[in-house]
């Protein structure tokens, strides 16, 4: 994970450097990922342990992210939603993080793995109390 590590990608230029923290590749990933219809949230994966939803506290919870000079390696933890076929979820979810990130940071994505941790199940509506 990008926890601990403020690691940096620098791009020069003829007007100086541009630096990108990894944490920030992070949360691109993060972001667009849970932008994919059938995404529920993401998952603490290997390290969180308890799938939880993605909050505003942690915005790249469930990312693990390998960047370089010039190319990013992404791993997404994911809870999908019940019902969804997971294979077209993830192949989104890969199209999306990948375009996000290459057009935001320059960086060339060399792989985008999706870890689909849970599945999310719809709260079962309570009836109300019949009258007798």
């Amino acid at each position: 994970m990008v926890e601990g590590k403020v690691e940096e990608t620098t791009k020069t230029t003829s007007l100086g450097s541009i630096r990108i923290a990894n944490e920030v590749v992070a949360i691109i990933a993060g972001l667009a990922a849970t932008e994919v219809e059938g995404i529920a949230g993401m998952s603490g994966g290997i390290v969180g342990g308890i799938a939880e939803r993605l909050g505003r506290k942690n915005l790249s919870r469930g990312v693990k992210v390998e960047v370089g000079e010039r190319e990013a390696a992404v791993d997404l933890f994911v809870i999908v939603d019940f019902g969804v076929r997971i294979p077209d979820v993830a192949v989104r979810v890969q199209e999306n993080v990948k375009q996000a990130i290459e057009s935001m940071t320059g960086l060339n994505v060399v792989e985008v793995n999706v870890h689909v941790q849970g599945v999310s199940f719809p709260e079962a509506e309570e009836e109300p109390p019949r009258v007798k």
